[in-house]
């Protein structure tokens, strides 16, 4: 959708499913022309939407959230076909949706400034001054194929709460996905002057980011990626998740069933194509075996197949590469003295559920970002140590601690360098409404309507002479 239009004339490019191997959605792809029409379009929407009201922008957010849920069906079987994501995984991702607009909504109608206390100086007696938080203006939102509704919705909900226009760059594996988000915007009331959506490779990212007239942008994807996107942006506001490679440490106090289960269930969901999956488990030895002997049998009840089944627990990764990247890791792992307890192979895009014991920590599979359905499993004997050990990473997103000891749990929150610690829970774990980022290679910024608005406005001050709200006494004699 370009300057309020939609647009299937021109090249376009085929989506083929995963699972279905069959053409699931087209994409017409964007030119320089119509990276110049759009930016050419932003730059004068942006003064439209910035005059709409909170109240309005509001509304519109919250009949959104509203029609999300009623779209929640429709809007989950397009994830499966594009993605291979199972159905329930799929409406789940359409209930953050929801969540996500409601709460930009109200984020919206919270947006103010302040009355500064300037007379508390000499220089300032006399005087008053005042700031609002004033939309950037254009926003770009660079979106990954993982979760792609509900990433998209985080980004333009929230900088269409703050008063911005969007340009949307969509991932290529979700075309349709992304565009059906716009247009369920647009339905509930979203000006055309407040998004656009240009499908493309690379170097209609890069044009985007390089463009002058977009002030702030919104990038979920990887490290390489994001560097690149940094490089063409040159001197703009930049909010960047970059992945991980999360840890989840499980004590001997915890409780081995309920640790085993919560890591079963969120290892492999959306088959572990996840910044914060599951990827690294550190267990005290004194109840290692014991948390082989129940998670090895927990990831073999879940249920792999097609992804439209509402029964599916782990569907198709992305393409038939990254299922055998993931493999290759394992592979290698087991080359190298680690034990595959079950998985270790593909059917195609699937990745069958693996468990990977005690592989060396210089694995690929230990090092770097698996991104796929495949779990680490290491034993460890010091508590200092495993978090020096979890530390040891170029990422640093998230991390889980399976404990009910106080100290160690202010210590682990004080010491891992990570943007937030789950506990009680694994890695992955995540509330829309909950600051969300990472530190490290992991990114900077952080996710959630709140804290976005901060990044999608600019701090304007006002400053009146001679009119004081305080008093205007110079001295107390």
């Amino acid at each position: 959708m370009v300057a309020g239009e939609w647009s299937s004339d021109g090249p376009r490019a085929d989506r083929v499913g995963p699972w279905t191997r069959a053409v699931v959605s087209t994409a017409r792809q964007a030119d320089d022309r119509d990276v110049e029409t759009a930016l050419r379009y932003a730059r004068h929407g942006a003064t439209a939407v910035a005059r709409m009201s909170p109240a309005a922008r509001a509304g519109v957010l919250e009949r959104a959230a509203a029609q999300a849920l009623a779209r929640r069906d429709e809007l989950a079987r397009l994830l499966a076909l594009e993605l291979g994501k199972p159905v329930k995984d799929g409406r789940g991702e359409i209930d953050r949706v929801s969540d996500t607009f409601a709460v930009s909504a109200a984020e919206a109608r919270r947006i103010g400034g302040e009355v500064l206390p300037v007379a508390g100086w000499a220089r300032g007696v006399g005087d008053t001054a005042l700031t609002h938080r004033a939309p950037v203006g254009v926003a770009l939102a660079i979106t990954p194929f993982n979760a792609p509704a509900n990433l998209l919705a985080h980004k333009l909900a929230a900088s269409f709460a703050a008063g911005n226009t969007t340009i949307v760059k969509p991932p290529p594996q979700a075309p349709a996905s992304s565009a059906a988000v716009v247009r369920l915007l647009l339905d509930a009331g979203m000006p055309p002057e407040a998004v656009q959506v240009l499908h493309g490779g690379g170097a209609v990212g890069a044009a985007l980011s390089a463009a002058p007239e977009v002030g702030v942008i919104s990038f979920t994807g990887s490290p390489a990626t994001g560097a690149a996107v940094a490089r063409s942006a040159g001197a703009k506001r930049l909010v960047m998740e970059l992945g991980g490679n999360a840890a989840t440490i499980v004590c001997e106090d915890a409780d081995i069933a309920a640790a085993a289960r919560i890591c079963a269930a969120t290892g492999y969901s959306n088959s572990g194509q996840s910044c914060i999956s599951v990827q690294r488990v550190y267990v005290h030895r004194s109840r290692y075996e014991e948390f082989l002997d129940a998670f090895t049998p927990a990831v073999g009840r879940l249920t792999v197949g097609d992804p439209l089944d509402a029964a599916t627990d782990v569907g198709s990764m992305v393409d038939d590469d990254a299922a055998e990247r993931v493999v290759s890791w394992v592979r290698e792992a087991a080359a190298a003295g680690a034990t595959i307890t079950i998985g270790g192979r593909r059917d195609g895009a699937t990745v069958i559920p693996t468990v990977v014991a005690s592989p060396p920590p210089d694995a690929r599979l230990v090092r770097e970002e698996v991104f796929g359905a495949a779990v680490a499993v290491r034993p460890f004997d010091d508590f200092d140590d495993v978090l020096a050990t979890c530390n040891d990473s170029r990422y640093g997103l998230q991390a889980g601690l399976f404990t009910h000891d106080v100290r160690r749990i202010v210590t682990a929150w004080r010491e891992l360098e990570v943007g937030g610690l789950i506990v009680n829970g694994s890695s992955n774990h995540r509330l829309d409404h909950v600051p969300f980022g990472g530190v490290k290679d992991s990114g900077f910024g952080r996710e959630s309507p709140r804290w976005m608005i901060d990044d999608y406005t600019v701090v304007k001050t006002l400053m009146l002479r001679g009119i004081s709200l305080f008093g205007d006494q110079e001295d107390a004699r």
